[in-house]
């Protein structure tokens, strides 16, 4: 590495984002360590985002801008990684925040870890205007045996924004894979867990913001179902065979899963690991998730709350899919809805 190479090449990636992209930049600035480069890639924004990230590259020689044609965020990481000097790279979102001490506590613990190739944070979550987001989730694990033990049950796995790595690790497996769209963190998680350890501090050293516009929201469904595809993509090569995923730019349909697989139940599956996350998502309910919990249902796939979505569609605004749904679960055979075991295997 030479000389002038950084400890850190912060990788940002921004679309679009400037309402919070001052508070992120400045939170990153504002580091205890401040041996690092700071990335930001903008992607084509059409707001201000641009003109935000080049005022503090101005002031901050540590800031570098990229500049290009809105490709998406997949395409923006990678070239990201390809432009990293560090071998480290830490991930920042473009409206989270970082603690002052996350990158001097996450170098530390790497530096006396040398087995751990992926480290994130615990976080607080917060809303849009910096308030306290209440959320009824388990922190994500702290070693390694807890991350395996989290995807079996589908657990939190790692915080996307809160992560560092190290760059070559992330390099060796092809970096992040275009078809995982809103889900590229989760299958890179997912492949790198078979070549290095994985872990967590437990300490929040980033705040996670929540707001309807973020891409978990907008693409609640899409996200859901390349994320359960990407586990049974896990499973199979855990079990030692092809990972049909490997090298496409776009996933399969679901109804094609089985054949892709070679499996007679990878679509059931998938319906059925996607379907009860969708029960309370407004954008879910509203876009072809709609039609995924349907399927479930006809399917003989049963899980709390499904006759409760149906008032929950009429309160979201969709009268004729709450009519729709009442009469799929009128019409539909066997044993009442039981609620969905707390863990599950991954398939």
């Amino acid at each position: 590495m030479p000389p002038s190479a950084p400890s850190i090449s912060v990788a940002m990636s921004v679309y679009n984002g400037e309402r919070f992209l001052a508070a992120a930049i400045e939170s990153v600035l504002a580091q205890s360590l401040g041996d690092f480069e700071f990335l930001i890639l903008d992607d084509g924004s059409t707001d201000a985002s641009r003109a935000i990230a080049c005022h503090y590259a101005a002031r901050d020689a540590r800031v570098r801008v990229i500049v290009r044609e809105n490709r998406g965020l997949v395409a923006s990481l990678n070239e990201l990684l390809a432009q990293a000097r560090a071998p480290l790279v830490a991930r920042m979102d473009a409206d989270d925040v970082c603690m002052p001490q996350r990158f001097e506590r996450q170098i530390a613990f790497l530096t006396n870890h040398p087995e751990v190739g992926v480290l994130g944070t615990w976080t607080d979550d917060i809303d849009e205007y910096d308030a306290a987001y209440p959320l009824d989730a388990a922190d994500h694990p702290i070693d390694h045996e807890g991350f395996v033990r989290a995807v079996q049950c589908g657990a939190p796995l790692l915080c996307h924004s809160a992560v560092m790595y190290r760059r070559d690790l992330v390099l060796s497996v092809g970096g992040y894979h275009p078809a995982f769209r809103h889900c590229e963190d989760l299958d890179l998680w997912l492949r790198l867990a078979t070549i290095t350890r994985i872990a967590n501090l437990p300490e929040r050293l980033l705040q996670y913001r929540h707001y309807s516009q973020q891409v978990s929201s907008r693409h609640a469904t899409e996200q859901q179902v390349n994320a359960a595809i990407s586990r049974l993509a896990y499973a199979a090569r855990k079990a030692g065979r092809p990972d049909p995923t490997a090298g496409l730019n776009a996933l399969p349909a679901i109804d094609a899963l089985d054949a892709a697989f070679g499996w007679a139940g990878a679509t059931r599956a998938v319906r059925a690991r996607v379907a009860p996350g969708l029960l309370y998502s407004r954008a879910g309910l509203g876009d072809n998730g709609f039609d995924i919990v349907c399927r479930f249902i006809r399917d003989g796939g049963h899980c709390a709350g499904l006759w409760r979505t149906v008032g929950r569609l009429v309160l979201f605004g969709y009268p004729l899919r709450a009519l729709r749904l009442a009469l799929v679960l009128a019409l539909r055979s066997g044993p009442a809805a039981d609620a969905t075991p707390v863990c599950a295997s991954a398939y």
